[in-house]
């Protein structure tokens, strides 16, 4: 009877999980493993690389994981020890050499598989983060387009389609394997303040996958999807964006899964502008993974794709960080980043913006910020837009200035949110 090992990574989901259900077809009996995110790894400037807000929507997501394998007759061992210590010591204890896994491909994570193999441990890795597989492409990862319109065109021209999402699997009875969860973890897990968090202080915003299909067939079942490209610019309140990203960002929900939900309301209702934004917002969200595959750990460097290196002027970086720049519209979303840990998009433009071309920030330490404060952060999107913004990244060109004044004439001409997130 042989053994693998499942590693749970960016995908705390059962729905949709290819790497998953191939660990359940080739073995008789699979041992789940969830590794806790690092609670007081810091950034290069002493910030928590995973703020407060963002830890607990985590692990309300490996809380709902470990209650729907529970729910199908499995168990889920959660560690509180980096990824590489835990699965091979568990993989010891179960006397198992195969692990299975998401691939990602950016630089920490390739260094977690690589320091897996060394252990002498196999790793199959299944590439399951993205709308489109590699292989669906109308070229070469390698090859990738630098401009995302070329890509967008391309992958249209060519009919390409995200393949159907795959069912959770019904029975998990083969992954008991009688181990115990660390007993940090589980404290971890049962932190009043973690169960309690609720993302915009709405109860539909729980970090499980459970209450991320709720929350999407609630979505796709309203009129909020035919109206989206006029108000997903909205900087104040919850409903003018999906506010799907917190879900995607750990995996929970699938883009396949919500690319899915997308056509069937369009089959329903009939498509338009809106929907197709949609598809389109979830194609920059695979531009930016495959461009960091193809870029590799250039992306995270301070010339990137660009030439310049950036400068750095602590105070100025502080005074943006804190929300005192004294720019009102930009401090307002500053604010409101580490008070929510979620911002707009337009607003994380106007404010990462104004870090880099009116403070002449370093581009990284806004990049790094907001690894700690976003709830829906993706290392891939994050980079990649700070680098374009830059004009260090896809497209790399001087030049992408937003007055801030402008915008918040355009986007808070009553000066609301200005208000709302003011001192």
């Amino acid at each position: 009877m042989t053994t693998a090992l499942y590693w749970f990574r960016q995908d705390l989901r059962l729905a949709d999980q290819p790497a998953l259900l191939a660990a359940l077809q080739s073995h008789a009996r699979v041992l789940l493993c969830c590794p806790l995110p690092a609670a007081n790894a810091r950034s290069r400037h002493g910030w928590l690389r995973i703020g407060p807000m963002r830890l607990a929507w985590h692990l309300q997501a490996v809380a709902g994981l470990r209650r729907a394998v529970q729910e199908r007759g499995g168990e889920l061992v959660v560690v509180d020890r980096p990824a590489e210590e835990a699965v091979v010591d568990l993989s010891r204890q179960a006397g198992l050499s195969v692990i299975y896994c998401e691939h990602l491909a950016t630089p920490e994570e390739l260094a977690e598989v690589a320091a897996l193999r060394a252990h002498g441990l196999e790793v199959r890795e299944y590439s399951q983060s993205t709308l489109l597989a590699a292989e669906q492409l109308p070229f070469e990862v390698a090859t990738l387009p630098a401009v995302f319109t070329d890509f967008r065109r391309r992958v249209e021209e060519a009919g390409a389609q995200p393949r159907a999402p795959l069912p959770a699997p019904c029975d998990l009875h083969c992954t008991r394997s009688g181990m115990a969860d660390d007993p940090s973890a589980a404290t971890r897990l049962a932190d009043p303040s973690v169960q309690a968090f609720r993302l915009f202080d709405d109860n539909r915003f729980e970090g499980s996958e459970a209450a991320g299909q709720a929350y999407l067939a609630d979505y796709f079942a309203g009129y909020r999807p035919r109206s989206y490209k006029e108000t997903r610019n909205a900087v104040l309140g919850v409903d003018g964006s999906t506010k799907l990203s917190p879900w995607l960002a750990t995996g929970a929900l699938s883009a396949r899964t919500v690319m899915a939900c997308l056509r069937r309301h369009e089959a329903g209702h009939g498509a338009n502008e809106s929907t197709y934004w949609i598809w389109f917002e979830l194609l920059w969200r695979d531009y930016f993974k495959f461009w960091c595959a193809r870029h590799g750990a250039r992306v995270f460097t301070a010339r990137a794709l660009g030439k310049e290196v950036p400068a750095f002027d602590a105070q100025a970086l502080e005074r943006w960080r804190s929300g005192t720049t004294g720019q009102s519209f930009v401090d307002a979303g500053m604010r409101e980043l580490a008070t929510s840990g979620f911002l707009s998009n337009r607003m994380r433009q106007v404010v990462a913006s104004y870090l880099v071309h009116d403070l002449g920030g370093d581009w990284r330490a806004g990049a790094d910020w907001f690894e700690s404060c976003l709830v829906d952060f993706d290392v891939t999107s994050n980079q990649g837009n700070w680098a374009y913004l830059a004009g260090r990244g896809a497209d790399p060109r001087a030049g992408r200035r937003f007055d801030p004044e402008w915008q918040a004439e355009r986007y808070d001409a009553q000066g609301a949110y200005r208000r709302h997130w003011g001192t």
